[in-house]
């Protein structure tokens, strides 16, 4: 089958360099080249796109309509877009205008993802427990019922970025505006759950497969949050991953039933993965939920999936399977 690769490396394919730019630059590096050699390695042609103005002429050469106008071939998602609101919904957007099947979620399942302060709420709506939150543009605002320490971090954004853990209302304020400025939107500060911190990864779509349990060991670490200097390897100390996680069997099916209903919630599709904190009570809460986790061999998701026994280069088709099941009602041929 053809398989398009999308992704975003080279940001010049634009009319205008305006909105606020995309940040997320540095998660691509051997990502992409992983999954295409494991789409590759499946038997799959292959072609590398960026997802810019020139993305559909490139796809439309590529993948011509077949009889009736079927699609001949699928796009592997893995673009974050370029500038301006919502990137991620950029390319799936593109896509269903264009008639061409992809993986991955929606542009609706994406907004409703990424916009941490709406998927917490729909959680709220849902039962699903999250931690208190409050959104803030200057940080003077009421904190209503919040308890410090809390969390600071840009509602829009992946990978940490902005993430501030703050401890007294002096340095709120500090933390809101250097964030609101750096990012161009809210802050969302919500409650720090002191706890374990545990990661799901979710794979399929009518009946989703909750892959084993990945949890984060912080050591002796005081700070216990997952940074952006972690999630690039350039922190002081590289931190360790356990999976699968060791949890009472009381506690994990939680932890998947919390997954799950998350999953539907912000009407994800094909895989996602869930991030959640258990406080010492050993009540989870749901931190955020990612539409478009990092698929590199080293990733957390990948993690999961080969502790269930896939390989790498099996995981990644599996995600195209899933994706063409959801399209066509079978899997590749």
């Amino acid at each position: 089958m053809r398989v398009a690769v999308v992704r975003n490396d080279d940001h010049t394919g634009v009319i205008n360099r305006f909105g606020q730019p995309c940040p997320e630059e540095y998660h691509l590096g051997g990502e992409v080249e992983g999954v295409l050699a494991a789409l590759q390695e499946g038997g799959h042609e292959t072609l590398l796109c960026e997802g810019d103005k020139g993305l559909l002429a490139a796809l439309e050469r590529f993948m011509p309509p077949g009889p009736q106008a079927r699609p001949s071939g699928i796009v592997f998602n893995m673009s974050s877009g370029i500038q301006g609101d919502q990137r991620y919904t950029h390319v799936p957007a593109m896509l269903e205008m264009a008639g061409l099947p992809y993986t991955g979620s929606s542009p609706l399942g994406h907004v409703l993802a990424q916009d941490k302060v709406v998927a917490k709420k729909l959680l709220r709506d849902g039962g699903v427990p999250t931690p208190n939150f409050r959104v803030m543009l200057r940080g003077t605002e009421s904190i209503g019922e919040l308890r410090f320490p809390v969390v600071v971090k840009s509602r829009l954004e992946d990978c940490s970025l902005g993430l501030q853990l703050v401890h007294e209302p002096a340095q709120l304020r500090h933390a809101v505006e250097e964030t609101v400025a750096r990012y161009g939107q809210d802050a969302l500060v919500e409650e720090y759950i002191e706890g374990r911190e545990i990661y799901v990864a979710l794979l399929g779509n009518e009946e989703l497969e909750v892959l084993p349990l990945v949890e984060q060991d912080f050591g002796d670490r005081e700070t216990r949050i997952y940074t952006l200097e972690d999630k690039i390897h350039t922190g002081v100390a590289e931190l360790q991953k356990i999976c699968p996680a060791q949890v009472g069997s009381k506690l994990a099916t939680m932890l998947r039933d919390v997954s799950v209903a998350t999953f539907c919630a912000c009407q994800c599709r094909d895989f996602a993965r869930v991030d959640l904190r258990i406080d010492r009570s050993g009540q989870p809460f749901v931190l955020e939920i990612n539409a478009m986790p990092g698929l590199g061999t080293a990733s957390i998701y990948a993690l999961a999936a080969t502790t269930a026994g896939n390989s790498y280069s099996s995981l990644i088709n599996r995600i195209l399977d899933v994706s063409h099941k959801r399209y066509f009602g079978i899997g590749i041929p």
